[in-house]
């Protein structure tokens, strides 16, 4: 095929990128920002260029992501955090509206805002997925945040 392709680099270098962090499960927050901050420094970003909101929990963070993108001073945003399930169904409604108040502020901000709130069963897979057996989420979130702050900026070029 003979056609325009529009790719994004994995280049953060110049990067200003913020990150949303929920106080609620900070053990694997916690882990998430060690590892997103990781994997935007060994692609290029300074340290000088990020930035950590601190929020209550998870339910808070798309309203600090929706401040953060509206205020011109990023070119992308990474909301972390765990919700993890218990014994009654408040995990379903923080699970929904926090993932769909990230994807809100991400189609209607015009900035990448990226969705690195992990959900889970038990304590036991957060930890997994905060940078033991699964990886790091919070590494994978700010990978997708570099790509995404590029293609944006290719598009809107």
């Amino acid at each position: 095929m003979n056609i325009q392709e529009i790719n994004g680099t994995l280049d953060a270098t110049g990067l200003r990128v913020a990150m949303v962090v929920s106080r609620f499960n900070s053990l694997v927050a916690e882990q998430l920002l060690a590892g997103a901050v990781d994997c935007l420094t060994r692609h290029g970003s300074s340290e000088r260029e990020l930035s950590a909101v601190r929020v209550p929990g998870a339910f808070e963070i798309p309203f600090a992501a929706k401040k953060l993108a509206e205020s011109g001073r990023y070119d992308a945003v990474i909301c972390l955090g765990a919700v993890i399930r218990g014994s009654t169904p408040h995990f379903d409604y923080v699970a929904a509206e926090s993932a769909k108040g990230v994807a809100q502020v991400s189609l209607t901000s015009g900035v990448p805002v990226i969705n690195g709130i992990i959900t889970t069963n038990d304590i036991e897979q957060a930890l997994e997925r905060a940078g033991t057996k699964a990886g790091n989420k919070g590494w994978d979130a700010a990978l997708a945040a570099i790509e995404m702050a590029a293609v944006n900026r290719e598009i809107t070029a």
